[in-house]
């Protein structure tokens, strides 16, 4: 079983990515936002980004381990079967358990700041329908962290085995995952 783990900055596109590499590779998908909006939903709370946040940092700590979340969602790839993407890998700790779990490859999205607000507050999600400013303290809050549990968006970008600039079209885009996914095929 492969594993992709998606992480990158807001609105960079790894969504797209993901669908992509589900439509035309067959992965099987396991989201962090769904696992948490699910959560939230059962203790009624509104699935905005500072819920979620609080809720990721919150469960981490409460199980004592920075990986809590992705070790769940690894689990039900690995009884489900077949290669798995899990998105959105946003701690250190995700990724070092994630590597002795098999054969892990991590790919990280990024796109200029003022394309990603455009393209998030395009999306009209309940977490994207923020203004500029808001935008940017989310993703300075979640770029970096000392705090083991709490998101370093910047430290799991920098270990990304593969980095798509996503600043240009979708067809660029589905362009840059096929090199990514001929480079693991070769390995």
């Amino acid at each position: 079983m492969l594993i992709i783990g998606i992480t990158g900055t807001i609105g960079a596109g790894k969504g797209t990515v993901v669908d992509y590499l589900v439509e035309k590779y067959h992965f099987k998908h396991y989201s962090v936002r769904k696992y948490l909006t699910k959560i939230l939903d059962e203790q009624g709370l509104e699935p905005n980004r500072d819920h979620l946040t609080a809720l990721a940092n919150s469960l981490r700590e409460k199980n004592k381990s920075p990986s809590y979340i992705i070790e769940e969602l690894y689990n039900q790839a690995r009884t489900q079967g077949g290669n798995a993407i899990i998105e959105s890998i946003r701690t250190i700790g995700e990724i070092e358990k994630l590597k002795t779990l098999g054969k892990f490859v991590l790919l990280a999205v990024d796109a200029d700041q003022d394309l990603r607000y455009r393209r998030a507050f395009a999306r009209k999600s309940e977490t994207d329908q923020i203004s500029l400013e808001k935008f940017k303290a989310d993703e300075a809050r979640e770029m970096t962290s000392m705090n083991p549990n709490n998101q370093n968006l910047a430290g799991c970008i920098q270990q990304a085995n593969h980095l798509i600039l996503n600043n240009h079209g979708i067809e660029e885009l589905h362009e840059h995952v096929n090199q990514f996914m001929q480079q693991i095929q070769n390995q």
